[in-house]
């Protein structure tokens, strides 16, 4: 006879899994086929759930290019030009975009006859849907330019939102962590040795304005290694990141800590944080070198009660 919940939970698991009826199950185990059916529902949702959540993250590396406004002038001195002046408004030219570590790269561009008809939509559904299936994005300068210029795009051509995802912004992550003399991602991974830009100049500008097919292809290629290079440097500055998305949230690891910054399971606990309440456990992670603590603290309940505070004013 069984008599505690664990031990009916584990039964009636077990004997799902060989394939039972409700029926059957109720008469071995000597318990209301009700009884079983509620914890046949608890336990496929339970798992359903879990394989839900448990995954690994989609992080996508973007960049876009856009062209510029047409506009009509009087004058090229601290000039405050009128938004009826406005000829032709601006619109996304490119977009390239690939998985972190995956070496599949995606991107696309206008075609000459899109440039022309000042038409972006087509291209606009292939990078709304990567992000809507994204969980963590990642750019160089990405709140106040990227994502803010496909947003307004994809309202102007009538998307919706995308599903909820977390940012990585680099520019802003190292101007918090790091006094370089220019944050353009050029120089800085020239500084940190890492890949460079691929050249390019003002008329190649131009030239896609018209709608020019080598100088578009050739943008494609511009665009595409800003991404290379954007993972370059995220990749080298992600262990100095404190305020970024906890990666142990999204993998399925049973229970195993994982490093919040990268995911990996080989992490070197030392020392302790400590904090105005408590003790942490801490420890750096071996793969991207990121620091990080424990959750909870290790005082103990006495150690708790004879800790003293400052009174707030």
């Amino acid at each position: 006879m069984i008599t505690s919940h664990s031990e009916r939970s584990t039964e009636i698991t077990r004997l799902v899994n060989a394939g039972l009826s409700a029926e059957q199950i109720a008469n071995k185990c000597e318990i209301k086929q009700s009884t079983v059916r509620r914890y046949i529902r608890f336990i496929k949702s339970r798992f359903s759930s879990k394989k839900e959540v448990t995954k690994n993250p989609k992080i996508l590396l973007l960049d876009i290019e856009t062209l510029p406004c047409l506009a009509t002038v009087w004058g090229i001195y601290e000039q405050r030009i009128p938004a009826e002046n406005i000829l032709r408004d601006w619109f996304i030219l490119s977009w390239s975009a690939k998985y972190l570590y995956s070496g599949n790269m995606m991107s696309d561009v206008l075609t000459s006859e899109e440039v022309i008809k000042n038409e972006d939509k087509r291209l606009l559904g292939g990078i709304w849907e990567l992000i809507n299936e994204s969980d963590i994005i990642i750019g160089q300068n990405l709140k106040k330019f990227d994502l803010r210029k496909l947003n307004a795009r994809f309202i102007i051509n009538k998307f919706p939102p995308p599903l909820p995802y977390q940012t990585i912004d680099t520019l802003t992550e190292c101007r918090k962590y790091f006094a370089f003399t220019s944050y353009k991602l050029d120089y800085i991974n020239k500084i940190l040795g890492l890949r460079r830009k691929v050249g390019t100049s003002y008329e190649l500008w131009l030239k896609c304005l018209t709608g020019d097919p080598e100088s578009l292809k050739q943008m494609e290629v511009y665009n595409r290694q800003d991404v290379l290079i954007l993972e370059d440097l995220y990749t080298t500055i992600r262990g100095w990141l404190k305020s970024g998305p906890n990666l142990g949230l999204y993998y399925d690891t049973d229970g195993e800590s994982v490093c919040p910054n990268c995911g990996s399971t080989s992490l070197e606990w030392k020392g302790y944080y400590y904090t105005g309440a408590g003790r942490f456990k801490s420890g750096r992670c071996n793969n991207c070198t990121a620091v990080f603590r424990s959750r909870y603290s290790d005082l103990s309940k006495e150690e708790k009660k004879s800790l003293l505070s400052t009174i707030a004013r």
